[in-house]
């Protein structure tokens, strides 16, 4: 069967179905992350594989009566991306409950989004603003006020989480989540109260997120079969955006094998349109021996097939060992003595032959594990089979980083920066946010390095925004963190959100390029990623998506060629009114939607300051005259 749009190959009727291909893409400009073979203009697929690449005369002897042919009207193809660290289980899991602020351009629309929300929102329910944005992003340059969530929604509960900062929720959020006078602030957080003594509804991490993510837990949840349908509509966006494989790195509130039923049952029944490679983490302080301990009795790395296996623990083995990131905050300082249990976990994985990765955003903790690593190294407990990592690694060293090349260490480093670069730059001065992370630096020494996210928590997931800050060190606010000389360029990124990811799971020899023999896993995108001007490439989404020779995603020339997924539930779910990330108009293609969008902001400004006027408040303040600890001049 040929599919539109098509034109220039004719099916050979004499070619064996045993032979001819299922699917062929044509008149595409192909990069293929090969070396060999950088380049071509037409591919086969047969059985989820590349059988051909070269140009259509190359590929016209793979077309049989039964092939799907498709024009790539000359569209840049790239290898499908594979975000080496986003939470993608727990997300999924959640995506129709969120109202996604991702890409939204001004806090007036942000707001607007929220009051219909309200309108829709059925009693009992709580609208949740769950990452992917960043003040910084706003053409306000701020946060909404506690008063201003409950004046767009004034009975329903709003929960809005700003990167590991904060949250602001509205008075009926402050009373479903039980928050009282009286209410003690939890370790690491602080519940922030007026004069009064009356929570405010902001929640600080100072440093520990947790208040953040248990008052988030506090909320309902969805039952299993809405579980499913937003873990497919889910991966469907990612896949918009060029998204064919993920390493979940597990997380907080995540636990096996509860949370992961949704996917294992959607892998068993073949509906996932995206290969996920899957982390445990131990849930509890105090017990995280013993679920390590069962773990290793019952599952093994490797478990699963190409959609969906089980690649090793963390990203936290012991909850002692793991530093925070709020870069609003000091520094945390870690327990003097961590390192005989963390020493226990990291042994107990490597006699049993298991990998992991760590979160480690700052170089006293990374010094700190790598002594660990080093002291079992010496006993022979490093083997190279076994991958392991550290996620992150912010203000890494050059020293600590060759003592992670001697260890035979990958790194994943994500975008954290973009939304988070203005408050380290802050805190610690543009010269240290120069090298934060030394993404150069770890190319120099040779290291594997692989890319990501870490949505959906604190960056988007959408990829193009994590390429546009390595490629230009810009944050979503456009600050300018690093010098030419420490970016990389648009080829060294993408191999680093291709096939650097799949190097993590010990896929590279079949993923993250495209050749023969390969998963057929490619995007064809809306611009061209390598001419693109570099403001746009945030802009950049897919046209057609294809997993393992599947169309999973289609746009454009593409709409309807992809497999149909049943409707958003609830039907009140945010994602059913306004979708996912929000695409604005690229500022390099019209300067009158950026002037209008602008000028709407002055307005918003303006009416916000008034407000405050009209109120007497002479400083950024909340509703009960205490200082917002949110605002952002």
């Amino acid at each position: 069967m040929t599919t539109m749009p098509v034109a220039g190959i004719t099916p050979s009727p004499a070619l064996p179905e045993d032979r001819a291909a299922d699917l062929v893409l044509r008149n595409a400009r192909i990069h293929t992350g090969d070396p060999a073979r950088p380049a071509a203009s037409a591919l086969a697929v047969r059985d989820g594989r590349i059988t051909a690449l070269g140009d259509d005369h190359d590929i016209a002897g793979h077309v049989g009566p039964g092939t799907r042919v498709l024009d790539a009207l000359g569209r840049r193809v790239v290898p499908g991306l594979n975000d080496s660290h986003l939470h993608v289980i727990r997300g999924g899991l959640n995506y129709v409950l969120e109202l996604r602020w991702d890409g939204v351009p001004t806090l007036r629309q942000a707001l607007a989004m929220l009051r219909e929300q309200a309108g829709r929102t059925p009693k009992g329910q709580w609208i949740r603003v769950v990452g992917g944005w960043s003040a910084e992003q706003f053409a306000e340059r701020r946060l909404p006020t506690a008063a201003e969530l409950t004046a767009a929604a004034p009975d329903t509960p709003v929960f809005v989480l700003h990167l590991y900062q904060s949250a602001i929720l509205n008075r009926a959020a402050v009373r479903a989540a039980g928050f009282t006078k009286d209410t003690p602030d939890p370790r690491g957080g602080q519940i922030v109260r007026g004069r009064d003594g009356e929570p405010t509804g902001v929640l600080l991490a100072a440093p520990s997120a947790l208040i953040l993510y248990s008052t988030l837990a506090a909320a309902p949840a969805l039952d299993e079969a809405d579980r499913i349908t937003s873990t497919r509509h889910f991966l469907r966006e990612l896949n918009r955006f060029g998204l064919t494989s993920a390493v979940d790195a597990a997380g907080g509130f995540q636990n096996f094998p509860d949370n992961y039923a949704t996917v294992v049952g959607l892998a068993a029944a073949g509906q996932l349109s995206l290969r996920i490679a899957y982390h445990l983490f131990p849930q509890t302080a105090g017990q995280e021996l013993a679920d390590l301990r069962r773990w290793i009795e019952t599952v093994r790395p490797g478990d699963g097939d190409e959609w969906l296996r089980l690649n090793g623990a963390g990203e936290n083995l012991t909850w002692a060992a793991a530093d925070f990131e709020n870069f609003s905050e000091p520094r945390p300082e870690l327990s003097p003595g961590y390192e005989s249990e963390f020493e226990q976990a990291v042994r107990l994985l490597m006699e049993n032959g298991w990998g992991f990765r760590l979160h480690a955003t700052y170089d006293e903790t990374i010094r700190r594990d790598l002594a660990v690593f080093e002291k079992l190294a010496a006993d022979g407990l490093f083997p190279a089979g076994n991958r392991w990592l550290f996620d992150h690694a912010e203000t890494v060293t050059p020293h600590s980083l060759e003592r992670i090349a001697a260890l035979g260490g990958t790194i994943s480093v994500q975008n954290r920066m973009s939304f988070q670069g203005r408050a380290f730059a802050d805190r610690y001065g543009a010269e240290a946010a120069a090298h934060t992370p030394p993404v150069t630096g770890m190319l120099a020494l040779g290291l594997p390095v692989a890319a990501g996210t870490d949505a959906t928590r604190v960056s988007s997931y959408n990829p193009w925004v994590a390429l546009h800050w390595l490629v230009t060190g810009r944050t979503v606010g456009g600050l300018s963190l690093y010098p030419p000389d420490r970016l990389v360029s648009r080829e060294t990124a993408l191999e680093m959100y291709t096939r650097g990811g799949a190097r993590i799971t010990g896929e590279d020899d079949v993923k993250g390029i495209l050749k023969e023999g390969c998963f057929a896993d490619f995007t064809a995108l809306t611009d061209d990623y390598f001419t693109v001007p570099a403001e746009d490439i945030p802009h950049i989404e897919s046209v057609l998506t294809v997993v393992g020779g599947r169309i999973v995603y289609g746009a454009a020339e593409y709409e309807g060629l992809d497999e149909a997924l049943p409707p958003v539930t609830p039907d009140w779910s945010p994602v059913a009114r306004f979708g996912g990330y929000q695409a604005t108009v690229p500022p390099s293609r019209t300067g009158v939607r950026q002037a209008a969008l602008l000028a709407e902001a002055a307005a918003e400004s303006e009416e916000h300051r008034l407000w405050r006027s009209a109120r007497g408040h002479t400083a950024p303040e909340a509703a009960d005259g205490a200082l917002d600890p949110c605002y952002l001049p």
